[in-house]
């Protein structure tokens, strides 16, 4: 009896340690990350929802943000693509098809490697919706 009670303490321990050590390296990976982006400039790319409208994803994924991030260069830290899938509202419409972020190092950078290819990345829209996007510009603060 006193071997298994023994036994079942020692095993729910390293549980409880090896538990802690996950929780704990994920806190720091999770600082690491907010470190890493802190006072990054955001640029997100938002395609609001509407009935009728039409936003190919496998284009934007395969074609266009790829082109996009190309023309930023090394001012680039990374982009992410966001699939929406519902409101944060019962009963209520999604508010966005789809957001592209980009985040960078620096929004003058950004403007003058945006700038001259604003007509090219603008006409790329017709080959993957009709939604006009709504962007927003905006700083990493954590």
């Amino acid at each position: 009896m006193k071997l298994s009670v023994l036994i079942s303490f020692l095993l729910m321990t390293a549980s409880v340690a090896a538990f802690g050590q996950e929780k704990q390296s994920g806190r720091s990976e999770n600082r690491h990350s907010e470190v890493a982006e802190k006072g990054l400039v955001k640029i997100s790319v938002m395609y609001p929802f509407a009935e009728g409208k039409k936003f190919n994803m496998e284009y934007y994924q395969t074609r266009h943000m790829p082109m996009v991030a190309g023309f930023l260069g090394a001012n680039l830290v990374k982009y992410t693509i966001e699939k929406g899938l519902a409101s944060g509202i019962p009963n209520q419409p999604l508010p966005y098809m789809a957001i592209g972020t980009f985040y960078v190092k620096s929004l003058d950078e950004y403007k003058s490697a945006i700038g001259p290819k604003r007509d090219a990345i603008r006409a790329d829209f017709a080959n993957y919706t009709d939604i006009a996007p709504v962007i927003l510009v905006s700083e990493v603060v954590r």
